[in-house]
């Protein structure tokens, strides 16, 4: 059975949808059958990096007052918290991620996709580092096992994976999603937004009776 997941590391709610998925798949009789394949989306393409606080930027972008704005992340570090997870508030920046979206596609490739993509997420939300900028994008490459000129490599030349990353947003869009985090299994059924992890156990569960080595 295949699940494919679409996220953006600039989401709160894909870095606590992640953790929770993990916890049901941990859980899931079947898991060793399950291929869970990462997929790019942008909640904001048009993102400048310009070291804009990133309270800010979404309460604009939003219409929302600042102090709006804060109680949604305080609500996030809750819900993320309650994960194991960390999540500070205060110091991250609004910036375009289609670079890391380039080099998770690079990471995919040399089979780290995975654990580049929750690296990104710690350093982002627990850490309050910048994930924007080439010189961190290549040591968040180097600390999962990939080499450093190639992801460089990678990181210099615009094209490389790009149509990797337009290609699962335009399925994306043709399956329905409207935002993020996104999943999908056996392209039958879909999970959209931050959801309990019971909600995905029994997504799985349904999903492996469903399939068609099940009816044979």
């Amino acid at each position: 059975m295949r699940v494919e997941i679409w996220t953006d590391i600039a989401c709160p709610w894909c870095y606590i949808g992640n953790a929770r998925f993990e916890r049901a798949l941990a859980g899931f009789e079947h898991r060793d059958e399950v291929e869970v394949v990462h997929r790019s989306f942008e909640l904001n393409p048009d993102a400048e990096n310009r070291a804009t606080p990133i309270i800010d930027a979404v309460a604009a972008r939003y219409g929302r007052t600042r102090e709006q704005q804060i109680a949604r992340e305080e609500q996030a570090a809750s819900e993320a918290r309650a994960e194991g997870l960390g999540f500070r508030i205060g110091g991250r920046v609004e910036g375009n991620t289609f670079d890391l979206h380039r080099l998770l596609h690079f990471a995919m490739a040399r089979g780290r996709q995975a654990e580049l993509r929750d690296l990104a997420f710690e350093v982002n939300f627990a850490d309050e580092r910048s994930v924007h900028d080439t010189e961190t994008l290549v040591a968040l490459a180097v600390e999962v096992g990939l080499d450093a000129a190639e992801a460089r490599a990678v990181l210099g030349d615009p094209d490389a994976y790009a149509e990797d990353v337009r290609s699962d947003e335009r399925l994306a869009a043709e399956l329905g999603a409207g935002g993020v985090p996104f999943f999908v299994l056996d392209r039958k059924y879909g999970v959209t937004g931050l959801q309990p992890v019971e909600l995905f156990a029994r997504a799985l569960e349904q999903a492996w009776e469903d399939r068609p080595a099940a009816r044979v």
